[in-house]
């Protein structure tokens, strides 16, 4: 986990403390307003290596059973939310670019994802990579 005051992996312009820390604590009182704020969570919690949140906000009709350790000198260097746009209350597309470099070589993984809300939580369902 990060400190408090350092830089939010997700690319805001807020301290982890102030941003994604407090979907990634576990307070079930406070949830993602929005599939983009979901997003950028789940991102940072990609950096951090929190796969118990990547899978508690993961779909059930599409959630892995676990997932795989990141490969060893993975190093992820930033988000850029290209758009995000809500189809109605319960839908809501994202789409993003994420940069990763691996054994010296520059990876980009270019989706729209797609999410659902239910019960007044979003959840990433799946994505189509560009």
């Amino acid at each position: 986990m990060l400190p408090p005051d350092a830089p939010c992996p997700c690319g805001q312009p807020l301290a982890y403390a102030r941003c994604c820390r407090r979907w990634h604590a576990g307070d079930t009182q406070l949830q993602a307003p929005d599939a983009e704020h979901l997003m950028r969570s789940r991102y940072s919690a990609f950096v951090l290596g929190l796969h118990d949140y990547l899978l508690a906000t993961w779909h059930a009709s599409t959630r892995p059973a676990a997932l795989e350790p990141d490969p060893p000198g993975l190093k992820w260097l930033g988000l850029e939310v290209k758009r995000h746009q809500r189809q109605d209350e319960h839908h809501a597309t994202v789409e993003f670019v994420a940069r990763s470099k691996l054994q010296g070589r520059a990876q980009r993984l270019h989706e729209l994802s797609r999410f659902v809300r239910e019960e007044g939580r979003w959840y990433y369902v799946d994505g189509d990579h560009r």
